[in-house]
């Protein structure tokens, strides 16, 4: 099993890193924060997934081992495969995913591309208790309503998910409950 990469980043695509790992060079398939890591003509360290299919062997990057762990979870979820997997964990940080399974919040998880009611409500239901619970599970991850309200706001304004995820997670513990003061500190965030 291939575990992690290090080496030369020579191409990079959408959503593929290529690395060169002393005259090898392997195809990656990664998430948003993996690819963002990998710089071309730079060294990268990335931790990865070996899957093994009839047809083919394909490797998925991580730049965290929280990824690869809620990775391995995801595909355990009937209907959800690696190519759905890494684009939920492309789309939501792994505090975020572990903050909507622990407060069942099915519309974080219905904003990825690819993923509708049932699907979510699927990942709910077979995550529960095989993420880790506690306080240090889900740090400042806010899911509210209100949260809910601004995120949305924000992805209207033409912000990413994990854009709008980082604004909340900035926000101040004292933020008001107004959800157009909290879109104001976001976008304060995000303009700097």
């Amino acid at each position: 099993m291939i575990a992690a990469l290090h080496g030369r980043v020579i191409v990079k695509n959408a959503d593929s890193v290529v690395i060169d790992a002393h005259g090898v060079g392997y195809e990656a398939f990664t998430t948003r924060a993996a690819h963002e890591k990998c710089l071309l003509d730079e060294p990268c360290f990335l931790l990865t997934r070996l899957i093994v299919r009839e047809d083919a062997l394909t490797l998925f990057a991580f730049a965290t081992e929280a990824e690869r762990d809620l990775f391995d979870a995801l595909l355990k979820v009937s209907g959800v495969g690696p190519k759905l997997a890494v684009q939920i964990l492309s789309f939501m940080t792994p505090d975020n995913l572990r903050a909507a399974v622990a407060s069942e919040h099915a519309d974080s998880l219905t904003r990825v591309p690819g993923i509708g009611r049932k699907t979510a409500q699927k990942i709910l239901i077979e995550l529960k208790d095989k993420l880790p619970t506690g306080l240090d599970a889900i740090p400042g991850a806010d899911v509210s309503s209100i949260n809910s309200d601004v995120m949305d706001a924000l992805i209207a304004l033409g912000f990413s998910v994990i854009e709008a995820q980082r604004a909340l997670q900035a926000l101040p513990i004292d933020a008001p409950d107004d959800v157009q003061e909290r879109i104001r500190l976001c976008l304060q965030f995000l303009s700097r």
